[in-house]
């Protein structure tokens, strides 16, 4: 036991040994002017990249969401940099003076108070414009709330829409579902907690009994995920996380039912697939390129080999 606990401890000292070389290594380059859009933790400090690390550590200034927020992180890695504030209120002000600063040779690194930056904060058009100037714009990835809770679901991850946060008002909201019904791909989406119960009954009403998740907490101590039918959550069948904190919900895609896929489509794909294979191998075919339920396909294709028999 003694002889195994000596081994952890040697493979420990030489994994952080290691990234502290990989850190100073990538410290010591140069950076190059340009805005570099930095992912930092959305929980655990843990998360955080060696390369975000060397990025913060070296860029002339660091543009953060919520400076107060980001300092602590900051300080938490000992970097003490300049700290500037770009959010929604200030973001026409700031925009010219950031892009002046890269324009004369300065690294201007872009944080949001957790996560990827762009995703749900106003660095969109500040990226938009530095490009529009021919300055460099780099991409450091890492934690994602979205990424994050679309993974650990359980649901369809092959195709996914994100859309962000819908309406406050359960008009728009219900109309906003409406609109995203019928997209045939997974669905995150954020909300708060004073909010969640009555998106969630809206979600019920307007998209129905689909597999859903809602997540909070995620990378954190307390980290929870609440699964079941979107009816199951907005009725207490499956019981919440705490209502605390902004939470992620991941829907399923529409049922075969609901994709919007008629049956004539499904009939002249089963004529063409006929024509290479048998009836069995072309109902599974289509059934598989439309995300359909084989139930539905096979009964089609029992109507045309009726219908082809009756044939004159």
């Amino acid at each position: 036991m003694q002889d195994r606990e000596r081994d952890d401890h040697n493979a420990s000292r030489r994994l952080i040994e290691r990234a502290q070389e990989v850190l100073a290594e990538i410290v010591e380059r140069p950076l190059e002017p340009g805005l570099y859009l930095v992912a930092t933790p959305i929980g655990n400090l843990a998360d955080i990249s060696l390369r975000a690390l060397a990025v913060l550590a070296r860029a002339d200034l660091i543009a953060a969401e919520d400076t107060r927020h980001s300092r602590k992180l900051l300080s938490h890695f000992g970097i003490k940099g300049e700290l500037s504030a770009y959010h929604e209120h200030n973001a026409t002000r700031e925009r010219p003076r950031l892009l002046a600063r890269i324009t004369a040779g300065s690294s201007v690194a872009l944080i949001s108070d957790a996560g990827t930056p762009l995703i749900s904060d106003p660095g969109y058009k500040l990226v938009r414009e530095t490009l529009d100037a021919g300055l460099k714009v780099t991409s450091i990835p890492g934690a994602s709330a979205v990424m994050a809770a679309l993974t650990s679901t359980g649901l369809p991850t092959d195709s996914f829409l994100f859309g962000g946060f819908l309406p406050v008002k359960s008009g728009p909201r219900r109309k906003r579902l409406e609109q995203l019904k019928p997209v045939p791909a997974t669905l995150v989406l954020f909300e708060t907690a004073s909010r969640l119960a009555k998106s969630l009954a809206d979600m019920a009403e307007t998209l129905g009994p689909r597999e859903a998740a809602v997540a909070k907490e995620l990378t954190k101590l307390h980290e929870e995920v609440a699964r079941g039918t979107l009816d199951q959550l907005a009725c207490g069948g499956a019981p919440l996380p705490e209502l605390k904190g902004e939470f992620v919900v991941v829907i399923a895609p529409p049922a075969a039912e609901d994709a919007l896929i008629g049956d004539d489509a499904i009939v002249a794909s089963l004529k063409q697939a006929l024509e290479q294979m048998s009836f069995r191998d072309a109902v599974h075919s289509v059934a598989e390129n439309f995300k359909l339920k084989r139930s539905r396909v096979y009964e089609l294709g029992l109507g045309l080999a009726r219908d082809e028999r009756d044939e004159p």
